[in-house]
């Protein structure tokens, strides 16, 4: 095999392992969400099936012939990633249904296999590459070096981009399918078998990725950070409840915005009654969802401005198409970290600034600190409240 070609095999394989973490962490989200246990089992899983399919490649590389091996190694790996699919969302349901499975043990069942089986590439290129012992070194070290640029390049490709283009299940399912096609094209080019074994191998890589395909998506919209969900409310006609992965986030009522479904608006509402009893307030709001509560203040305060810090934009497009937003002079929606954004709302300038932002069931911690507290006290006026 030709130096390139080796190179670029390994590159690839270990670019779609670390592709495959990043979108596992999507996939098992709105089961799950998304806490640090999820990336833990994720990011364990995945190591694991690193470890053990290098070590079982090399192993088996050196005991049957390794041309013979790549392009079955490639057609397997990319039809149990996208096999993965719907794995998750068969197994799924019981995390949220009280808990029969684990995130562990279903990151284990659905993602350690194509870790596995597409780390056992690496090794076995070695085996091909490797004619001459003097020059062992260099050529398992340019190995190496490649797998691991590859690895670089997948996971800032998934987190940077394919997270922003497309719905994880898709990114996930065409990942399979091209290596799977390009493992037939590879099996056929380096083996001996014979055609009928390739064509049953062609039948079971169908039927992983086909069912990938038909196994759909649990999601309404997935955003960057996000699996959005929206349920109607059959008990009032505009009622709209938001769920964010696991999190019951927001309620809407598209016909009254004065109507708090959730217990932590209505007692916002009440503290917001206490600390400014009459009249119009120029409040923030730190984290949008469903945008219930700058809604509400628009509705009984006529003429208060709200300026809300939402980090999702793909949040904000949900709730502007679904859940009744409409962006104007009473409520002004920018897009970025709170930590960041509240610097730039000017000393002295709101009555309130109202803390609604959460990353799964807890507040993010870099809005917990001294020095965001502080940030939020600088934008307050005398008498304001946090």
């Amino acid at each position: 095999m030709a130096p390139l070609l080796a190179g670029g095999l390994v590159f690839v394989t270990s670019a779609a392992v670390l592709v495959l973490e990043i979108l596992a962490v999507r996939l098992v989200a709105p089961y799950a969400g998304l806490t640090l246990e999820t990336y833990t089992a994720i990011i364990g899983t995945m190591l694991a099936g690193i470890a053990a399919g290098t070590w079982i490649g090399g192993y088996a590389a050196d005991r049957l012939e390794p041309r013979r091996m790549l392009g079955p190694l490639m057609v397997g790996g990319g039809a149990l990633a996208a096999g993965s699919v719907p794995l998750v969302r068969t197994l799924g349901g019981s995390l949220t249904d009280g808990g029969g499975i684990s995130v562990t043990p279903l990151s284990f069942l659905a993602f350690f296999a194509p870790a596995a089986v597409l780390s056992a590439v690496s090794p076995t290129i070695v085996k091909l590459q490797l004619r001459d012992l003097s020059v062992t070194g260099r050529v398992v070290g340019r190995l190496s070096a490649l797998g691991t640029a590859g690895a670089i390049v997948g996971t800032f490709l998934a987190g940077f981009v394919l997270i922003d283009v497309a719905p994880t299940t898709t990114s996930v399912v065409v990942l399979g399918g091209l290596f799977v096609v390009a493992g037939l094209l590879l099996w056929v080019r380096l083996s001996t078998h014979r055609a009928s074994t390739v064509v049953v191998a062609v039948v079971l890589a169908l039927v992983g990725t086909g069912a990938s395909a038909i196994a759909g998506d649990v999601c309404d919209t997935e955003t960057k950070y996000h699996c959005v969900r929206i349920f109607d409310d059959g008990g009032r006609s505009g009622g709209r409840l938001l769920v964010l992965d696991t999190l019951r986030h927001s309620y809407v009522d598209l016909d009254d915005p004065t109507y708090l479904a959730f217990r932590y608006a209505k007692v916002f509402a009440d503290v917001i009654g206490e600390v400014a009893p009459r009249g119009r307030v120029d409040a923030v709001h730190v984290g949008g969802g469903g945008f219930t509560l700058p809604r509400y203040l628009s509705a009984v305060r006529p003429g208060s401005t709200n300026v809300v810090l939402e980090i999702d934009p793909g949040l904000v497009e949900v709730a502007r198409e679904r859940l009744g937003l409409r962006p104007g002079p009473a409520v002004e929606v920018r897009t970025g970290d709170a930590r960041l954004l509240v610097d730039d709302l000017g000393d002295a300038a709101h009555d309130l600034v109202l803390g609604d932002a959460f990353g799964g069931v807890a507040v993010p911690w870099h809005l917990t600190t001294i020095e965001f507290v502080d940030a939020v006290a600088a934008v307050l006026r005398p008498g304001g409240a946090y």
